[in-house]
């Protein structure tokens, strides 16, 4: 018999345990009553969840103080359900304190919701949870690109755990980065504008949406928006299309790291870090082949070592490194300006 995984339910206010009910009963097991957010660390202490799943209306410092706190001293998955007039900055300011993603919260609990669902949680069930490292710089200046440019281009493909992830990297790199960085995040519709807000905070880096057509500027930072793919042309422009997705995403990380490959070849610089599934395997792969250089995300320091587990099986990884020290390589490989 399978074990059911046990979930916590964090609240102000007891609406969202109620509307989950259909949730609880074949594979999650509910454990808690009327946990507020200032009672999580002890809830979580004294019953022992696999999952804590927190309803996110608006900014709360209590909520944001409560993912601090169980980070530190009882750490475990947390995933958020953001309701309908949730800010998606509320959610990008608990997910850069630790919680691993964010879920809307469903209007309707039907059978294939409960199971999409179902699956979600048992799956952060099974992540060993990680320690964010932060770092603040002042935000850069780019000087004026080439028509042709000379520069490398690195280009970051992550998806669970991701947005934590591309932070750590970013605040690693000096002001001065001698490339531009692209990044494919799979992410909840609509929260890439947000993800580049919080990034920019984070980071010290200028990081925005990518625009069709943009001339790339070393040292900034350009990531793929909502339901469309991000490639790159050799002239050092961006290029959004809105073409089927690819092998179930779009954004695709293969494409984006195909394109960097086909668009600066031994130039262009791959990583890819944690995330489930196999999207950015055959991308990077692609720029290891035209003789660019390419990092995969260690097991060790991934949340889900699927897509960097999936480049190293693919044999896409010409180095693999803990997350701590991907960007002191890129730094190695990149000269500044």
């Amino acid at each position: 018999m399978t074990t059911k995984v046990k979930v916590l339910v964090a609240e102000s206010t007891p609406l969202l345990a109620p509307r989950l009910g259909p949730l609880f009963g074949r594979r999650l097991e509910r454990v808690g009553e009327a946990v507020t957010p200032e009672r999580l660390v002890a809830a979580i202490r004294e019953h022992q969840p696999g999952v804590a799943l927190l309803r996110v209306d608006g900014a709360s410092p209590a909520l944001e103080r409560a993912v601090v706190a169980t980070m530190a001293e009882a750490p475990l998955p947390l995933l958020l359900m953001a309701g309908p007039g949730a800010p998606r900055q509320a959610a990008l300011a608990l997910l850069s304190a630790g919680a691993l993603d964010v879920l809307p919260l469903p209007t309707v609990l039907d059978e294939p919701t409960v199971a999409s669902l179902e699956r979600s949680v048992v799956l952060l069930s099974t992540v060993a949870v990680v320690e964010h490292p932060r770092g603040r710089r002042a935000q850069p200046k780019g000087p004026a690109p080439g028509a042709r440019p000379e520069h490398p281009v690195v280009a970051i493909a992550a998806s669970l755990g991701g947005p934590r992830a591309i932070g750590a990297v970013l605040s690693g790199l000096p002001r001065r980065f001698g490339a531009p960085i692209c990044v494919c995040q799979h992410i909840t519709a609509g929260f890439t504008e947000d993800l580049t807000r919080w990034l920019t905070a984070e980071t010290g880096h200028v990081v925005s949406e990518a625009r069709d057509g943009a001339v790339m500027t070393p040292g900034r930072v350009y990531v793929a928006p909502s339901d469309v793919h991000l490639t790159l042309t050799a002239e050092g422009t961006t290029r959004l299309e809105s073409r089927d997705p690819v092998r179930g995403f779009r954004p695709s990380c293969d494409v984006l790291l195909e394109g960097a490959a086909e668009a600066f070849g031994r130039r262009a610089i791959g990583v890819v870090l944690t995330g489930m599934g196999h999207d950015g395997a055959r991308g990077l792969g692609e720029i290891r082949r035209r003789g660019g250089h390419t990092i995969a995300q260690d097991e060790q320091s991934s949340v889900v070592w699927g897509m960097p587990g999936e480049a190293v099986a693919f044999g896409a990884a010409e180095v693999v490194l803990p997350l701590e020290q991907i960007a002191a390589q890129l730094i190695k490989w990149v000269p500044g300006r």
